[in-house]
């Protein structure tokens, strides 16, 4: 006859099975949906990580992924009202994943995409609280994880468009909504080239870059950062596209 404490190891061992099995489930779809955006299969992996939420709903990997893919995938909706559903749904579940784990880097950077495309489709107070947000949520993410190199390129953007903004423009915001963080043209070219420190396959960088680097009259380093962008290979949905730019850029700066 079996003892007692032999039937108790038995019954522990099949509780802890299910929940162990889930959890390796949960790492095979993450894994999946991850190799889908590498075949620029965007739609898909998008149904994969919501997959993930319907069993674990509070997965916070799963919450910033599909977050992530609802602000990409927004910008190739053919409408304005169509792209602020996808912005709006993927602010909402950056904020169950940061409400869940605030320090989490790719959640913050998840948020601050979101925000980034809110403050596209926006005007007035809701665009400029959205750009004041994109640089509290990015910066949080490089404290969170300063090798994340999403978190610098997002910061050298924030950096870039805001420092472009007219003199009267940042009047118009600092009277009517208290202005926005100091921005300046050298700090996106720092957090940018901070990010390729970090991935230099990362295209969208490169291009971004390239622009910080032309408003600066530098035009060695403009030919330099696109004629690398030339060579790289694609590794996402939007990079084709993106390698476009920069060879008409490029073509433009011969000219």
């Amino acid at each position: 006859m079996i003892n007692r404490a032999v039937i108790a190891l038995i019954i522990v061992f099949l509780q802890a099975m299910p929940g162990s099995l889930m959890s390796q489930d949960i790492n095979q779809l993450l894994q999946q949906g991850e190799a889908l955006e590498k075949q620029f299969r965007d739609d898909d992996a998008l149904k994969i990580y919501n997959e993930i939420l319907v069993v674990q709903p509070d997965n916070v990997a799963g919450l910033s992924k599909s977050s992530e893919l609802y602000s990409l995938l927004g910008k190739r909706q053919p409408s304005k009202d169509k792209q602020k559903k996808y912005y709006h749904t993927a602010r909402a579940l950056a904020a169950r994943a940061l409400k869940i784990k605030p320090d989490y880097a790719e959640a913050n950077f998840a948020m601050a995409v979101a925000m980034g495309r809110i403050a596209l489709v926006s005007s007035g107070e809701d665009k400029i609280k959205a750009v004041q947000d994109i640089k509290t949520y990015a910066e949080q993410c490089i404290r969170s994880d300063p090798s994340n190199y999403k978190g610098y390129h997002v910061l050298g953007k924030w950096h870039y468009e805001v420092s472009d903004l007219s003199a009267i423009e940042k009047w118009l915001v600092k009277v009517t909504y208290g202005g926005l963080p100091p921005a300046s043209l050298d700090a996106s070219i720092k957090n940018y080239e901070k990010s390729k420190q970090l991935n230099p396959g990362f295209l969208l960088n490169y291009l971004e870059l390239a622009k910080a680097y032309k408003r600066k009259d530098q035009k060695n380093m403009v030919r330099s950062l696109l004629t690398q962008l030339e060579k790289l290979p694609p590794v996402s949905y939007d990079d084709a596209k993106i390698k476009g730019m920069g060879k008409k850029m490029l073509e433009d700066l011969k000219n």
